[in-house]
């Protein structure tokens, strides 16, 4: 990922420092239980320890000769370590080494994703308590519909991340595994108990039966869960992008200091982080489709998966840290307009209402189908006048509606009380802990 979308903690798993380094810790864990097992020399761990170690410059060297980055990385560490070199990688495939290392690379990146959803969790819970009993409209098809408040708003986007949290957790497990099975998966040249030994050493299990490569539907589950978190974030982002428009002005981002908002008009405050968050949602997701294609390799292995997976998984797990983290910030610093919440509720004149006064007709001995026509007829009125008389001035007027229902019931209809008798108990259940 280009730097402008990057965090520093993430993008250092997929440094070819810390690659490399997980590929000479995996090697060495292998030659410790392989000394364990009196397969090769007793002193060779304790030397890799000691003097093992590579030179990035020089693998791209050796590769660009030998076309092959194991081959090189090994060639690499045994010019550090020197003679035992040789029972270094014993019986060992490429695979064994790069599947198992790409997998605690996962797992760190799932641990970094992990803390950043903790972060936003936060910060959604916060602001949801805050605004637990902010009024303003809910809306359907961008509609005004009937009341909420803009806790609930919030609380329903925590419930959204505190599933994406335990889909990541889940995710972060099916990813975390060891394969060290050597070729085609037989163990032939390699006993178990070193793949179990590494695996323990990790935090990793061991795969099933990993053919020789761990199966990639693993992958591609991982992947997924990353492109739901991620139109998750676009949910969210959506719903203030709406919220920020000029006739709308509910929530806003925050607006900084010596901030600009166009180059054109001097008068622009707009939506930027939240198109911005948009648009790398659409990254996230991309790396979807490439992670269910490499579920499909040839027999025992391929590495048709192989370059997907260099350029996809940096690219989404960057991404997605980057999102996370800049979501956290404009929750924290949304600016939320509680006065334009509640303007923008009473806009339509109590239309609002119209589900509780046919309710109330239907309590009243008149069918559901003739009270819905009745409030309807009513409803359009103060449609066609812009809301200049509301629809308790037309209810008032209107001979059906008055045998059926006693004028002074209609301060008890048009109260927003009833729309927020059950807010505390929906949020109170939606918050608890992640």
């Amino acid at each position: 990922m280009i730097p402008r979308y990057s965090r520093p903690d993430m993008v250092a798993i997929w440094e070819p420092e810390n690659r490399f380094k997980i590929w000479l810790e995996v090697e060495t864990l292998a030659c410790e239980k392989m000394a364990d097992l009196g397969i090769i020399p007793e002193t060779v761990p304790t030397i890799l320890r000691e003097k093992g170690g590579f030179n990035i410059d020089r693998i791209d060297e050796i590769e660009t000769e030998v076309k092959h980055d194991v081959i090189a990385f090994l060639t690499s560490v045994a010019e550090h370590v020197g003679e035992e070199s040789r029972y270094v990688h014993q019986g060992m495939t490429s695979s064994d080494l790069i599947d198992t290392s790409f997998a605690y690379q996962l797992k760190q990146a799932a641990d970094i994703l992990l803390n950043d959803l903790d972060k936003l969790l936060a910060a959604l819970k916060k602001r949801a308590e805050e605004h637990r009993h902010t009024l303003c409209i809910g809306r359907s098809h961008g509609i005004h519909a009937e009341p909420t408040t803009f806790g609930l708003k919030l609380a329903g986007h925590y419930c959204a991340f505190k599933r994406a949290k335990e889909r990541l957790l889940q995710a972060q497990k099916e990813i975390s595994v060891c394969a060290m099975s050597g070729a085609v998966g037989t163990y032939a040249t390699l006993n178990p108990e070193i793949e179990a030994y590494v695996a323990e050493k990790l935090g990793l299990e061991r795969e099933m039966v990993s053919t020789q490569v761990i199966p990639r539907d693993r992958h591609a589950m991982f992947f997924a869960t990353l492109a739901v978190i991620a139109s998750s974030i676009e949910n969210f982002s959506i719903e203030i992008r709406h919220l920020q428009r000029s006739e709308v002005r509910e929530a806003e981002e925050f607006f900084s200091k010596g901030q600009k908002g166009s180059s054109a008009m001097p008068h622009k405050r707009n939506p930027i982080l939240s198109e911005n968050l948009t648009g790398l949602a659409r990254i996230v997701r991309s790396s979807v489709v490439p992670a269910m294609e490499n579920v499909a390799l040839w027999h025992e292995r391929d590495i048709s998966h192989s370059s997907v997976e260099r350029m996809i998984s940096p690219d989404a797990t960057i991404t997605l840290d980057f999102a996370l983290h800049r979501l956290t910030g404009l929750v924290e610093n949304l600016l939320i307009y509680p006065d334009t919440m509640k303007a923008n509720l009473e806009k339509l004149g109590g239309l609002v209402f119209s589900q509780r006064t046919m309710l109330a007709l239907t309590q009243n001995g008149i069918s559901r189908e003739d009270a819905y026509l009745i409030i309807q007829r009513n409803a359009m009125k103060v449609w066609e006048c812009d809301a200049k008389t509301s629809l308790k001035e037309f209810l008032a007027q209107d001979e059906e509606i008055t045998k059926a229902l006693p004028t002074d019931v209609f301060e008890d209809i048009f109260n927003y009380d009833h729309y927020t008798k059950n807010i505390d108990g929906i949020i109170d259940r939606a918050l608890q802990e992640a």
